[in-house]
């Protein structure tokens, strides 16, 4: 941003970073992949266990980020670790759709396989979804749009492939 657009007014928005829902998404497909369902109440546990890999995660991201662009520079700010907390947040939005699917598969009548198969196809598409909004609004051709999408889909790919061969 220019001193002349700040003065006018007429700064470009600042693009929102979808990076941490990408990674949050395929930290989520990796929780569902790598899931056995042991235990009295698997679902419950999946559940849980999105959703906190998805805090702890979080937390660790806020952690680095403070680390890494204060190391030793000045205080932390009240206002300043609420922005780097906001910036991470969506590594925890992301691992929420998979939850839900989870919590409602037995009103879709799936057994436990096809949770962890919801789940996973939820985080994945989702991953797909998020990186093919981050370049799209960051001004990306469709071409660029739709080569996101592709090496996404295969990256989530590589997980649902790694959990049919760990299986069985």
């Amino acid at each position: 941003m220019t001193a002349a657009e700040q003065r006018a007014g007429t700064a470009p928005a600042r693009p929102r970073d979808y990076s941490g829902a990408v990674y949050g998404s395929l930290l989520a497909a990796s929780v569902v992949a790598g899931t056995g369902t042991p235990g009295p109440y698997p679902r419950i546990q999946l559940v849980a266990l999105l959703l906190i890999t998805g805090v702890v995660f979080w937390a660790a991201h806020v952690y680095a980020r403070l680390a890494g662009e204060r190391l030793g520079e000045r205080e932390l700010s009240g206002r300043e670790l609420r922005r780097v907390a906001l910036h991470e947040w969506p590594l925890v939005q992301a691992a929420v759709p998979p939850a839900i699917a989870v919590a409602i598969s037995p009103l879709l009548g799936l057994g436990l396989e096809g949770t962890a198969w919801l789940a996973l196809a939820v985080a994945v598409t989702e991953q797909v979804g998020w990186a093919s909004v981050a370049v799209r609004r960051a001004g990306a051709s469709l071409r660029l749009t739709v080569l996101a999408g592709v090496g996404n889909l295969l990256l989530g790919l590589v997980i649902v492939a790694a959990k049919a061969a760990l299986s069985h």
